[in-house]
């Protein structure tokens, strides 16, 4: 069987590469375009399918007039809490699950583990009971450590997944040395395990960055509300301003897809140790 020439190969990969790239590219692109058109032709004509870039003015007129960055903000606090709570609980809990012995340690394993197949909506009705009790509704922490409930497994369960990898030489080296425990995690194991921080990192924050349900419960002040539940909001009985909910959606998208991108390398090397090591 004749090989393809390196040529061809090459044009297949270039081929190939521009399709994901389209096909990855292309909601953010009807966004745009969707945004950039008027809510008659929306609702009437239909929606053309290229940018109309004459539009822009109003569409940025329209966008001024709403609260979209104390939305932001909020949800940056919601997503940033989230994701460093996560990652200094799960850097505990990991190290706790990786090096030590104990009773009990299979049992909370499953139990962690099954806080991920349970859905927000079941627990929604308790938690709403539980931060009434402890003064917790209507505050962006109360949020925070609702989400923490669900990313917390995921990172702690990545993180364990990578110290199992590190030799436990390293940290013994350490203790005859007389280092705290404490610092042996924090100055050297973590700094080890980076790429598996990364990517708990990127999945606590999505999870306080996208998070809807407990938002849209537990925060009743308007001044208090994410990007998503200030979304939502657009949504009418009799009508629903497509064109400035996508505005908004695609300025609500850009912060979290330039996150991604930043450390999307990190990313996959610390999935990919924690899926084959843990």
């Amino acid at each position: 069987m004749t090989p393809f020439p390196k040529v061809v190969t090459h044009l297949l990969r270039l081929l190939l590469i521009l399709a994901l790239v389209v096909f990855g590219g292309f909601p953010i692109y009807w966004m745009a375009t969707t945004a950039l058109s008027l809510n008659s032709e929306l609702y009437n004509t239909g929606q053309v399918p290229w940018p109309q870039i004459g539009n822009l003015p109003g569409m940025i007129a329209g966008l001024g007039k709403l609260p979209l960055l104390r939305w932001l903000v909020n949800t940056g606090i919601v997503a940033v809490g989230t994701t460093t709570l996560s990652l200094m609980l799960g850097a505990l809990a990991g190290y706790a699950l990786s090096r030590f012995r104990f009773h009990g340690k299979g049992i909370l394993g499953f139990l962690m583990f099954m806080t991920q197949v349970v859905p927000e909506a079941l627990i929604l009705v308790p938690l709403y009971a539980m931060f009434i009790t402890f003064g917790l509704l209507n505050s962006l922490f109360g949020l925070v450590l609702a989400n923490v409930g669900f990313s917390l497994p995921v990172a702690a369960f990545i993180i364990k997944g990578a110290i199992d990898a590190v030799p436990y030489e390293i940290e013994e080296s350490a203790v005859i040395d007389n280092c705290p425990r404490i610092s042996v995690l924090t100055m050297i194991v973590l700094p080890i395990i980076a790429p598996s921080l990364a990517a708990a990192a990127v999945i606590s924050f999505f999870a306080g960055w996208n998070e809807y349900l407990f938002a849209a419960t537990f925060l009743m002040d308007r001044e208090l509300w994410p990007a998503s539940v200030g979304l939502a909001s657009f949504i009418g009985q009799y009508e629903t301003p497509l064109s400035a909910v996508m505005g908004a959606a695609l300025i609500f998208s850009l912060p979290a897809v330039a996150f991604f991108l930043l450390i999307q390398r990190k990313i996959v090397a610390g999935i990919t140790a924690g899926a084959v090591k843990g």
